[in-house]
């Protein structure tokens, strides 16, 4: 079945009066869902550093950018499978990581799972997740694992291990966030998940993590948050000790956060897999450049020595379109099925993801290609 088919899957249920359970463009589902979650909750997700340029710089880079489509070309059929670290995925496209989503939902992660695994898409578990690594890996799906890098070898070497034994294939690995960017949605609300002991499933489950502290984490929560936040939070790693990394993780490594064609070089050149192109959503500098403008830089340097992937800004099924023009080899989705797992679960967050792959096989087609691997920067104009 193609992914375009969606679309009239939707007309057809509106024969017997029934209409999507919940709005298919992003940006209605994210105001539906502003209304009814939480302030503290949405703003936790929605919010970005200091006055959101960043963000808005994300999207208007998207804007920039128009789609010149050819015609008369037989696009009839698309194929939109593609290979990733020697997989085949059935579509240029992944679930970002994304910490604490039990605040949205109660499900958080679990259910985010399930509907990545129901699609045959990965999804990228995060170290502040919800439920432990081995909770999420029961959706039994493609599965990735992103490492917020402790400052603890042997904690680290116990959350690489966990994962790689419960068939995480790929180690992701943030950069960008070893301590957190000026947010003020979050400061206004005084508000920090971490502190409330939210997000923390895995390091509380890791038995490493749990031998450092001086009673279990059940008896004394407040003393094991005070004990993780250092851990992870407040110092920065460097170049040379990705070799820990390298040395202990038997599959792909791909490093998020990258933005500079120095720093891509430099993964290169520590024997790292992929990056991610990404500023975190705007969550972490004000200011910074937009990570679409970032893109042809870095897959013209490095695109044919590692796998270049791409998040931040992305809302639709053209966002995806644009970024693979500009060389990304797959997308990581964020925030928009984040919108779906506050508003309907597993459900929800299938939806927004059957909605922006039909967008994405449309647009491929309607603009005269058949697959991915076709599209280049010409197939672009502006910037």
């Amino acid at each position: 079945m193609a992914f375009s088919d969606f679309q009239f899957e939707i007309y057809r249920d509106g024969l017997t009066g029934r209409k999507p359970s919940q709005p298919v463009d992003v940006a209605g589902l994210q105001e539906a869902v502003r209304r009814r979650l939480d302030g503290t909750a949405y703003w936790y997700v929605a919010g970005s550093a200091g006055t959101g340029d960043t963000a808005r710089a994300n999207c208007d880079a998207f804007a920039r950018r128009r789609i010149v489509p050819k015609m008369l070309c037989p696009t009839s059929t698309r194929d939109l499978r593609t290979e990733l670290f020697g997989k085949t995925y059935p579509a240029p496209l992944a679930l970002a990581p994304v910490g604490v989503q039990s605040i949205v939902h109660p499900e958080g992660d679990l259910a985010t799972a399930r509907a990545a695994a129901s699609l045959g898409i990965p999804m990228t578990l995060s170290t502040a997740g919800s439920y432990a690594i081995e909770e999420v890996a029961k959706a039994d799906g493609p599965r990735w694992y992103q490492l917020y890098w402790p400052h603890d070898d042997e904690v680290t070497l116990s959350l690489l291990d966990r994962a790689h034994k419960h068939g995480y294939e790929a180690l992701v690995v943030t950069l960008d966030t070893w301590t957190l960017g000026w947010r003020p949605h979050d400061l206004n609300r005084a508000y920090l998940p971490f502190l409330r002991g939210n997000g923390l499933a895995t390091p509380f489950s890791d038995p490493v993590f749990r031998s450092r502290l001086a009673r279990p984490v059940e008896d004394d929560i407040e003393a094991a948050i005070e004990a993780w936040i250092p851990m992870f939070n407040g110092r920065a790693h460097t170049w040379d000790q990705l070799s820990l990394l390298r040395d202990n993780w038997d599959g792909p490594i791909v490093l998020k956060g990258i933005q500079h064609v120095d720093d891509a070089l430099r993964a290169v050149d520590a024997g790292m897999d992929g990056v991610v192109v990404s500023n975190h959503g705007g969550r972490q500098i004000d200011g910074a450049i937009a990570s679409l403008d970032a893109l042809p830089g870095i897959t013209e340097a490095v695109g044919d020595r590692l796998t270049v992937l791409f998040d931040s800004g992305v809302r639709s099924g053209s966002d995806v379109f644009k970024a693979l023009a500009l060389g990304a080899r797959a997308v990581l989705l964020g925030r928009p099925y984040l919108w779906g797992l506050a508003n309907g679960g597993e459900a929800g967050v299938r939806d927004v993801v059957r909605s922006i792959l039909a967008e994405l096989d449309l647009t491929l087609g309607l603009a005269g290609f058949e697959t991915p691997a076709e599209l280049d920067p010409t197939a672009l104009a502006g910037g």
